[in-house]
């Protein structure tokens, strides 16, 4: 699976794991190059606190486009710190 911006892979990987017709993206096959901070947050009734990223790619920024879980609750732990991607990024194979 690939996650795409602007043209650019921000993730890939063969090993991702599908939840709620997701793909969470293990964290090394992230391209630490394209993403930054966000100090957003949401709240999952049972996978606990999501912490997001924003991309930057060629001199543009997409806020909160990604969402990771560092602390999930009990039963969402298989996908700590796997990265799920939105917004305008294209997941495909």
């Amino acid at each position: 699976m690939k996650a795409v911006w602007r043209d650019q892979i921000i993730a890939e990987s063969e090993d991702t794991l599908l939840l709620e017709g997701n793909h969470y993206f293990p964290p090394e096959s992230v391209d630490k190059n394209f993403i930054t901070f966000s100090n957003h947050k949401s709240n999952c009734p049972w996978k606990g606190i999501a912490n997001y990223y924003s991309l930057i790619v060629k001199g543009e920024m997409l806020t909160d486009a990604a969402w990771f879980y560092a602390e999930p609750k009990e039963g969402a732990t298989h996908i700590k710190n796997y990265v799920a991607f939105w917004k305008e990024v294209k997941v495909t194979q």
